[in-house]
């Protein structure tokens, strides 16, 4: 059925405006009339008609201002004028449709009239279906950025709940999207050293975000723990591979940086060559990736193999996402490879390399095509580092003080197992011990290192003199753990309550053949290099120190007050 329609018909002539009125209402339409442009502009005003019949030329107003006023009387609303005219030049028609919609010449064709009249309708129609749905998308679009924005708050807390404001971190993150597919995760571990990765998820936006909650916290939780940084990629690679689609993976590279050893652990899983720049001779070392990235292959294929680089004071590490290098300027040209390597050969002081880097970006850039994410995290002295204390679960139910517990970790454990988590989650229950979380795991860290690398594995420290050593020391330790058949390391805990707080025993004891301890112990004195200052660590974190005279074992004692 016809849609009954309100139509003002503006005509100066009284018989052309009963002419109309009676064809309009013949149709079914409600018919307004008016004498003159001004009366229409008020009668519209009044009655809000859906079509507007307008003469052209009319007193007091003409037809060309008084559909002005409409037009801008009904906004958004599409009312459509059909202009009534005698004119017959070209350029009077013309401005018929730019004031209007159509024109209709006299004299009037009933046929023709009605035709218009249904053919304006559908069109308002179709801008009022239009209207609607644009309505109805921004409100769809106003509650999506709303979930949104929640969304990146929680992601923001758990992604950024780490140290990346560590006085030896400089970063830049430029998200294409709200949420940002680059991934800047650090956190000190309780050793002392730090844990740092850049990842970079396939796409940008939020389906890029969404496998960075569960890799933060595997990152966050696991080094938090004292696992080491290949424990941490198999899990964060497993867990990916676990949830995320086919074709959806994670670019990484996770670098593990020892304050006290001055070195450098890297693995690099796809993204851009990272370097190290050695600030005393300005030579670059490439951080290559040689490893498919996080979520692509199974457990049972994953390489969790990694490079060790020897660092001095001042060095800097550099590690870029693709939108770096993949910046385009205004011509679509590459950032690329060789316009960061003229920055780094550009004679600049060390401390301005992140600097110029990104004013190289900034200068050259254009249109952002991908999120942009570069680090720099330099080696500083650890005094110069103010580490949060560790985050512990708290149950409000109150640890027992007065226990003791044995375990022996044999040559099948001790190959694919790192009992030191497993340790500190047990001990750290204790309240009183939790103030010196830190201290606790690097000794029981060193003394562990010590057990299984000198006493069952029998490798010699004296390898770690430099760079090239420290590569063989690892090589042989690896070497021979995989080929390990028997041996054992035993930790003796002993909890012992004391009227003031508390007192922690720990014995550690190996199956090897012991050790020189008063000979050990005089070589640290004298030792700069990269090996022989464990043993004077322990020394320094624990109220008591006592090596056995065989040197296959040691004790050491934490104490506490009530008050800790």
């Amino acid at each position: 059925m016809p849609t009954r329609l309100s139509i003002l018909i503006a005509e100066d002539n009284a018989a052309d405006r009963m002419l109309l009125s009676t064809i309009v209402n013949r149709q079914g339409h409600r018919a307004l009339t008016a004498s003159n442009g001004l009366e229409a502009v008020m009668l519209f005003e009044q009655e809000r008609p859906q079509l507007v019949l307008m003469d052209a030329l009319m007193p007091v107003m003409d037809g060309f201002e008084a559909a002005r006023r409409i037009k801008a009387c009904a906004g958004e609303s599409l009312v459509p004028i059909i202009f009534l005219t005698s004119l017959t030049e070209s350029e009077a028609l013309v401005r018929c449709l730019e004031a209007g919609d159509d024109f209709l010449a006299k004299p009037y064709n009933r046929v023709i009239l009605e035709a218009k009249i249904r053919a304006m309708d559908r069109l308002r129609r179709l801008q009022d279906t239009v209207m609607r749905q644009r309505d109805l998308i921004a409100k769809h679009n106003e509650h999506l950025l709303t979930e949104q924005r929640v969304a990146k708050a929680v992601f923001d807390k758990v992604a950024h709940s780490g140290c990346l404001n560590a006085p030896n971190i400089r970063y830049l993150q430029s998200p294409f999207a709200l949420f940002n597919g680059d991934l800047l995760l650090a956190a000190f571990k309780p050793s002392g050293g730090m844990h740092v990765l850049l990842g970079d998820f396939t796409g940008h936006g939020l389906p890029a975000a969404i496998g960075a909650m569960p890799l933060a916290e595997v990152f966050y939780g696991m080094t938090a723990k004292g696992f080491s940084m290949a424990e941490i990629l198999r899990e964060m690679n497993a867990k990916l591979k676990r949830i995320l689609p086919v074709g959806v993976f994670c670019c990484a590279t996770l670098l593990n940086l020892s304050f006290q050893r001055r070195v450098v652990e890297v693995w690099n899983g796809g993204l851009p060559d990272g370097y190290l720049y050695h600030t005393a001779t300005g030579e670059r070392t490439a951080l290559v990736s040689r490893h498919l990235p996080l979520g692509v292959l199974e457990s049972a294929s994953f390489n969790d193999h990694y490079e060790v680089h020897p660092l001095a004071l001042g060095d800097r590490l550099f590690l870029f996402s693709d939108g770096v290098l993949e910046t385009c300027d205004r011509d679509g040209q590459l950032f690329g490879e060789e316009r960061l390597q003229a920055v780094f050969e550009g004679q600049h002081p060390a401390e301005r390399l992140f600097d110029e880097i990104q004013l190289a970006l900034t200068a050259f850039r254009g249109e952002a095509q991908d999120d942009v994410s570069m680090i720099e995290l330099s080696l500083i002295e650890e005094v110069g580092l103010t580490r949060p204390a560790l985050a512990f679960s708290d149950s409000g139910l109150s640890s027992p003080l007065d226990w003791s517990a044995s375990f022996e970790f044999r040559a099948q454990t001790l190959k694919r197992f790192n009992p030191l988590p497993f340790l500190l989650q047990l001990l750290l229950e204790v309240q009183g011990l939790r103030a010196q979380g830190g201290a606790l795991y690097t000794v029981l860290a060193e003394l562990y290192s010590n057990a299984l690398e000198h006493g069952v594995l029998g490798l010699d420290s004296a390898l770690k003199c430099n760079a090239e050593g420290f590569a063989r020391y690892y090589q042989q330790r690896a070497t021979r753990l995989a080929a390990l058949e028997d041996g054992y390391v035993r930790f003796h805990l002993e909890l012992v309550p004391q009227a003031d707080g508390g007192r922690l025993r720990v014995r550690v004891e190996d199956s090897g053949c012991g050790f020189d301890v008063a000979g050990a112990l005089d070589c640290t004195q004298l030792s700069a290099g990269l090996s022989g200052r464990g043993l004077r660590l322990v020394r320094q974190l624990t109220q008591h120190c006592e090596w056995s005279a065989d040197g296959r074992g040691v004790s050491v004692e934490f104490c506490w007050s009530a008050q800790a």
